[in-house]
């Protein structure tokens, strides 16, 4: 329930606070006084579009706040909490602001959400009926979902179930539907991914081989040099003779004595004689190190090369058909085995998604079986009390018919097409809404349907926007007499121009212009006693101090506290 909306800089209104509370509300005020900014303004708390235009001209954004009773641990407020709002006790706090460049900004609970949340939990907050929402009734769509409302708890709890399976079906449907249609090509794909495996495995490739080879290779192509200069080091090192000057090891440790023979007179120098018999060792493990390498270095150095190069060329062949260097080729070798496996079952899956699908199929069939009659037995209950409520509504010729029929195919809510159909006077051929109804009717239809959908299906809040238009006399006073008793079970919230009805709200707002054309918080006032009995009379007569007018008005509010 909306226990209040504050508005500021929407339309014409400057700063209005408007206080609602439980039962039927009626706001009423001259044409052009910003009732249906009202309408707006709650809009855009139940996260409709946003639009700049709508921003008071002057002002660089519009807010709109209402304050919310709900259901501490019901689904409203747990979808609050999810979203990251809080509420205090029982009250929930929405907001949204519309920026003069068109940025809007939603809240919920003090804190900031995308409006599609808004939206989500406004659904389960308000139904909003106005001319559009006539528009929306002539849909077949609008008209199925009005029946299953009236059919209730058990419609939805079969409806559940189908849709899961529905669900279901169409995801192994789809699946099956691929899997057949790329069969062959999927069992071409097996085939080629068989023969890159085989010639993959065949070549036994090793992580960083390819590396090795390349090392393998430069090595090989340059072992004549590679001996030369090994050889000449070695010569360097420790051959008898240099150019007759003695190799390196021959002048350490003439270079090492010479020292030792004076060390006894110096104490420095025995630690460079340490020092040079060290470098002594130092240089023979390297001859013999160069000495090794020379006895491994293999004489037949081109055929080794042949083969390393052959080798190369196979690792670069598969490379450049499987990958971009060798650890992808061997990353495709095992994850080949996998993909190998999942192309070779589809047969075996075929088979198990056909069943799956034959058996959700059979169930499909059952559960919308049953959704039809549920549907044609809560039509055949929808129409006697439609055309009842439309028989005080002074429509008493008039009958209502919820036509439920097969389609051919199968849709989330099942394979019955509704639709709503109007017989104007009997003998009539019943027509769908869209050609059998006025505006004004179809607003006394909608009326109608809601009263007894609530009984069903009751919804915390039903906001009507001139849904007495076309009618007047007795009809109005019996729309006003089914918004009073729709507001038993809800709160009823209505923008009316006719006395009739604003006579059975038990809160009644009045909105008017203030001097500078604009309304302010001073410019909503809620009304009783002989101030509600001069707007009364200004609603029937146009003057609000006639004294017949006035007369008139008292007597309507008396009729309507009587009924």
């Amino acid at each position: 329930m909306i226990e209040e909306i504050w508005i500021r800089s929407l339309g014409v209104i400057g700063d209005a606070r408007l206080p609602l509370g439980p039962g039927f509300t009626a706001i009423t005020g001259e044409t052009g006084a910003g009732k249906t900014m009202v309408v707006t303004a709650l809009g855009l708390l139940l996260g409709e579009r946003a639009d700049a235009s709508v921003i008071r001209s002057g002002s660089q954004q519009a807010v709109v706040e209402g304050r919310w009773v709900v259901d501490p641990s019901g689904a409203v407020a747990e979808r609050a909490r999810d979203a990251g709002g809080d509420l205090d006790g029982s009250e929930l706090i929405l907001a949204r602001s519309v920026s003069a460049e068109g940025r809007s900004r939603a809240i919920i609970g003090g804190r900031t959400t995308p409006v599609g949340v808004l939206n989500e939990i406004g659904q389960q907050l308000v139904v909003v009926h106005g001319q559009s929402d006539q528009v929306r009734l002539r849909s077949a769509t609008a008209q199925r979902e009005a029946l299953d409302r009236f059919a209730g708890v058990e419609l939805g709890s079969v409806l559940a179930d189908y849709q899961s399976v529905y669900r279901r079906w169409q995801s192994a449907q789809g699946e099956l539907d691929v899997l057949v249609a790329e069969q062959d090509r999927r069992s071409r794909e097996a085939e080629e991914l068989r023969a890159a495996m085989a010639e993959i495995e065949a070549a036994s490739p090793k992580r960083g081989e390819d590396a090795e080879l390349t090392e393998q290779a430069d090595r090989l192509t340059n072992l004549e040099d590679l001996r030369l200069a090994a050889s000449q080091a070695h010569e360097l090192i420790s051959a008898e003779s240099v150019d007759g000057g003695g190799d390196v090891l021959a002048l350490l440790d003439s270079a090492r004595r010479s020292l030792e023979k004076v060390a006894v007179h110096d104490a420095a120098l025995p630690p460079i004689a340490e020092a040079l018999q060290n470098a002594t060792i130092l240089v023979t493990e390297i001859s013999a190190q160069l000495s090794s390498y020379l006895s491994d270095l293999d004489a037949d150095g081109g055929r080794e090369l042949e083969t390393v190069q052959e080798r190369r060329a196979q690792l670069s062949q598969l490379t450049r058909k499987y990958g971009g260097d060798l650890d992808q080729v061997i990353d495709y070798l095992e994850s080949g085995s996998g993909r190998l496996l999942e192309l070779d079952n589809d047969s075996d899956r075929i088979a198990a998604l056909g069943a799956e699908v034959a058996a959700d199929r059979e169930r499909l069939v059952a559960l919308a079986e049953r959704l039809s009659e549920i549907r044609r037995a809560a039509a055949q209950r929808m129409s006697e009390s439609v055309t009842a409520e439309l028989s005080a509504l002074a429509m008493a010729s008039a009958r209502v018919i919820v036509e439920v029929t097969d389609r051919t195919d199968y849709s989330q809510s099942g394979k019955d097409q509704v639709a709503i159909l109007l017989q104007p006077h009997p003998g009539s051929e019943p027509l769908p809404l869209t050609k059998g109804g006025s505006g004004g009717e179809l607003s006394r239809v909608m009326l109608a349907i809601e009263v007894v959908i609530a009984a069903n299906d009751p919804v915390p809040t039903f906001i009507f926007d001139e849904v007495d238009a076309g009618v007047g006399g007795a009809a109005a006073i019996e729309i006003g007499r089914r918004l009073a008793q729709l507001s038993r079970s809800a709160q009823v919230i209505v923008v009316t121009h006719l006395a009739q009805v604003a006579a059975f709200a038990t809160n009644h707002l009045r909105v008017s212009k203030d001097n500078d054309g604009y309304i302010s918080a001073s410019s909503v006032e809620q009304l009783s006693g002989e101030d509600r009995v001069s707007e009364m009379a200004r609603l029937l007569s146009g003057l609000s101090d006639s004294e017949s007018g006035l007369a008139h008005a008292r007597e309507l509010l008396d009729v309507a506290r009587q009924r």
